[in-house]
């Protein structure tokens, strides 16, 4: 059992993506932030998980375009991630990237993509880099349930196998590929069994317990830094949130959200903590503290200057 510290900190990290998440709904509604926006409310668990195995320092993650709660989690200032989504020249990209795009390689975050399971061979090529160069570093691919059917994803996992490459190819299964369940896409919707056919392990992971992540995640990390080479780890988590701002969800049946609700990580660490003898009152000023600083960071945000459009071309040719 982890000592509740440590809980507490995966906690704090949840809650700063949720809080963040929830802020962002609202400058989406007022529309300062504008675009399509894709939430992560109720996944929290698996970034702060993995995060928290890696080394940031040298080991390269690659997210999907859900890549909010991977970049807070990878330790980016709330201020500039916010900034970047508004449009503002303080953002992380210089306010260029906006919610889909942006990339915070100071931290480990090496970039959202909207194309879907293209961080895979990508990754797999900082992998392929590690073998050259000596860093030592373990590439993270996260990708949706849906990405497992991409062409591309086969081709960076066969390659990842050859090489054995120190690469772990993270599923966030949320059981839907965008609006449709996978359960209808798939013969075999044990995703992670898929790791047999390029000979190398798989697993399923709880993808609600940061904990569980934590661990899956630094045993594959060691195996990978190991020489061993990859792993592909299923987390099984599930949205609370539409696929993106403004998703009505027809497509979920009658109690599949409130079974989500009632499973979602962030209640259920709650509860443990309150078993564990963590005083309610000590939660709450966890809460309101990450709230306070998310507001914070929102209002300065939206205080900063916009891009200014005549720098467009800026950073596209050396």
């Amino acid at each position: 059992m982890p000592e509740t510290a440590a809980l507490l900190a995966h906690l704090e990290s949840m809650w700063r993506i949720r809080s963040f998440e929830e802020e962002v709904t609202r400058l989406r509604a007022t529309g300062d932030i504008v675009g399509s926006v894709h939430l992560c409310n109720g996944q929290e668990a698996i970034y702060t998980g993995a995060c928290a195995a890696l080394d940031l320092t040298r080991d390269a993650v690659f997210p999907t375009y859900r890549g909010h709660g991977w970049t807070l989690a990878c330790g980016a200032p709330p201020r500039a991630l916010f900034a970047e989504l508004l449009g503002r020249a303080t953002g992380i990209n210089g306010g260029r990237g906006g919610s889909a795009y942006l990339t915070a390689p100071d931290y480990g975050m090496y970039g959202e993509n909207s194309i879907v399971g293209a961080g895979a061979p990508i990754a797999a090529g900082a992998a392929l880099a590690a073998t050259f160069d000596g860093s030592g570093r373990v590439a993270l691919a996260a990708f949706g349930d849906g990405a497992m059917n991409q062409g591309a994803v086969h081709e960076a996992m066969n390659f990842a196998a050859v090489r054995s490459l120190p690469v772990i190819f993270l599923v966030e299964n949320n059981h839907y590929s965008e609006l449709t369940p996978i359960a209808d896409m798939v013969r075999v919707d044990r995703l992670f069994k898929r790791a047999s056919a390029y000979g190398f392990p798989g697993a399923r992971i709880d993808g609600n317990d940061p904990e569980a992540v934590r661990q899956a995640v630094a045993e594959a990390a060691r195996r990978a830094r190991s020489g061993a080479g990859p792993v592909l780890l299923e987390a099984m988590t599930q949205r609370i949130v539409g696929h993106y701002i403004g998703d009505a969800q027809h497509y979920r049946p009658a109690g599949d959200l409130d079974a989500a609700l009632a499973a979602e990580p962030i209640g259920r660490l709650t509860g443990e903590l309150l078993a564990l003898g963590v005083a309610q009152s000590e939660l709450d000023e966890l809460t309101a503290r990450v709230d306070r600083e998310i507001a914070d960071a929102a209002a300065r945000a939206l205080a900063d200057p916009l891009a200014d459009p005549s720098t467009v071309l800026e950073h596209l040719y050396a």
